[in-house]
């Protein structure tokens, strides 16, 4: 079969399935499920990087498909899986329609960007990347479940309040400021503020 198969892209396969399935539960309403996948996709996501890292043989066409691979499955999960979560809660105004075909292109555009600037970084050091342009469109796998944590709260709000966010977030996509790179103990902070999104939302689902 063509394409790569090694352990350094398993995770990245399985948080583009979570996405995957993500947009299936969209597509019939189960809103909360769907926030769940997107969840999954960002844990998946989060270490897919640092598993690659660890095959110090890794052939440059390896590299080069983990970063094409890699962006792909971020269009899927994270470019319009949140779209079409916000789709099936019942955001579907024709403005609703304008963001999110906003917020996917500029996703589009912001993944496309970084797999060239990528490329031409790792063609002249070997030094990992310390620095975002931007805000990674990753970063949507807690900022979503966020803002669907206090749905109800919001009431006839959450509408509007959702479309802002949306658009901001799509601002922030490709607005060139620089960002730096988690280290390990952000990243453990953000899978405690992942899992406690999680038991909010199964909180809140359980008790309408």
């Amino acid at each position: 079969m063509i394409g790569y198969y090694s352990y350094t892209v398993i995770l990245t396969y399985v948080g583009f399935v979570c996405g995957s399935m993500g947009l299936y539960f969209s597509a019939t309403e189960h809103t909360n499920v769907a926030i769940i996948m997107l969840l999954l996709a960002g844990f998946c996501d989060m270490f897919d990087g640092k598993v690659a890292r660890t095959k110090k043989d890794r052939t440059p066409q390896e590299c080069k498909f983990g970063i094409q691979i890699d962006s792909l499955s971020d269009m899927v999960c994270f470019g319009l899986l949140p779209p079409m979560i916000a789709f099936s809660s019942g955001m579907r105004h024709a403005y609703h329609i304008a963001i999110y075909s906003c917020f996917s292109l500029a996703a589009l555009i912001r993944l496309a960007y970084f797999n060239v600037t990528e490329e031409e970084r790792q063609a002249q050091t070997s030094e990992h990347r310390k620095l975002y342009e931007g805000l990674p469109v990753t970063s949507t796998a807690l900022i979503i479940p966020l803002l669907f944590c206090f749905r109800r709260d919001l009431g006839a709000a959450f509408p509007i309040v959702g479309a802002c966010v949306y658009a901001l977030i799509a601002a922030a996509f490709v607005t060139k400021f620089h960002l730096k790179k988690p280290g390990m103990r952000a990243m453990v902070l953000f899978i405690v503020i992942g899992a406690a999104e999680l038991a909010l939302l199964i909180f809140k689902h359980f008790h309408r």
